[in-house]
C-alpha cells in the first residue's frame, strides 16, 4: 500500500474514536473536554518540536506564523462546535454532519489554489455525501435536539475548512511539527481561555474522565489530526476531506463496540455508499512520493 494512503488511513481510524471518547467523558462540559484535549496534545507536541524543530521554528516569516495561528483559530471553533453538538444529537448524526467538510473545501480549493476536481473525484464526493445522508437521516430524531445539534455540527464543519485549507498552504513550505505546533498550541489558548471565562472549572472530575481525555488527546488529536495534517503535503484538500467521511463509519461501528449504541439500516447502507465514494475518489488518484 502507498505509504501516504497508509498514513491518511491510520489518521482516519484515529479520528474516529473521538466522538467516543467525548461521549465517555460528558461528565466534563463541552468546553473543558475540547480544552483538554489540546491542552495535553500541545503540551506533548510543543517540547518535541523545539527539539527536533527549533531552527526552523525560530526562522519562520511572521506571515507563516500568523496563518499557523488562525489555523488554531478554525480549529478551536470546530472543536467548541463539534463537541457541543455530541450533546444534543446523536453520534452518527453529529459526524455525519460535520464531515460535510469535501463540498465547501472543493469550492474554495478550486478559487484560492485553483484545484481542479478529476470526474472520480467528484464521483466519490457525490456517493459519500448521499451515503452520509442517508446516515444522518436514520437518525435525525435521535438526540434530545437533533436539529440543534446537527446546525452546531455543521458550523464545526465551515471551521475545520478554514483549518485544512491553510493547513494545506502552510505544509507545502514547512515540518509538520512546526505546523501542528502553532495550530495546536494556539486552539488550546484559546479554548482553555474560553471555558474560564465561561466559569468551568478544568479539576474535580472523576478518574474516568480524565482518562478518556488523555486518550482523546493522544489518539484522535496527535495521532488522527498529525496524520490528516501530514497528508496536506501530497494530497489536496479536498481529496484529504474525501477520506475523512471515512470517520462516520468508523465512529457508528466504535460506537456500537464501546457504547452499545447498535448501528440501524440506514447507517449500514451510508456507510456502503461512502466507502464505495472513498473507494471511487481514490482509485485513480496519483500522489507523489516523497
Amino acid at each position: 500500500m502507498n505509504r501516504q494512503y497508509f498514513i491518511l488511513a491510520i489518521g482516519v481510524i484515529s479520528v474516529s474514536f473521538a466522538a467516543v471518547f467525548i461521549r465517555l467523558a460528558e461528565e466534563a462540559p463541552f468546553l473543558v473536554i475540547a480544552a483538554v484535549r489540546l491542552c495535553l496534545a500541545s503540551l506533548i507536541i510543543i517540547p518535541v518540536a523545539w527539539a527536533r524543530s527549533a531552527r526552523e521554528l525560530g526562522h519562520l516569516p511572521r506571515k507563516t506564523v500568523l496563518l499557523g495561528l488562525i489555523s488554531g483559530g478554525f480549529l478551536s471553533l470546530h472543536f467548541g462546535f463539534w463537541i457541543a453538538s455530541l450533546s444534543y444529537t446523536s453520534v452518527a448524526t453529529s459526524v455525519v454532519m460535520v464531515t460535510t467538510t469535501p463540498i465547501f473545501v472543493a469550492i474554495a480549493s478550486y478559487f484560492l489554489f485553483h484545484e481542479k476536481l478529476t470526474r472520480p473525484t467528484v464521483v466519490g464526493i457525490v456517493i459519500s455525501i448521499i451515503g452520509a445522508i442517508i446516515i444522518g437521516y436514520g437518525n435525525w430524531k435521535l438526540g434530545p435536539s437533533p436539529l440543534f445539534g446537527g446546525v452546531l455540527a455543521l458550523l464545526g464543519a465551515l471551521a475545520v475548512v478554514g483549518y485544512l485549507l491553510i493547513g494545506r498552504r502552510l505544509m507545502r513550505g514547512i515540518g509538520l511539527l512546526s505546523y501542528i505546533s502553532l495550530a495546536y498550541g494556539s486552539a488550546a489558548v484559546i479554548l482553555l481561555l474560553s471555558a474560564l471565562a465561561f466559569g468551568y472549572s478544568l479539576v474535580g472530575y472523576s478518574s474516568d474522565t480524565y482518562l478518556w481525555l488523555v486518550l482523546l488527546a493522544v489518539v484522535p488529536q496527535l495521532i488522527g489530526h498529525s496524520s490528516v495534517n501530514w497528508s496536506l503535503r501530497f494530497m489536496s484538500a479536498t481529496l484529504v476531506t474525501v477520506a475523512i467521511l471515512g470517520e462516520p463509519v468508523g465512529a457508528t461501528a466504535l460506537a456500537f463496540l464501546i457504547l452499545g449504541e447498535a448501528p440501524n439500516l440506514s447507517e449500514i447502507g451510508g456507510g456502503i455508499l461512502i466507502l464505495t465514494g472513498i473507494f471511487i475518489a481514490f482509485r485513480k488518484s496519483e500522489i507523489p512520493q516523497e
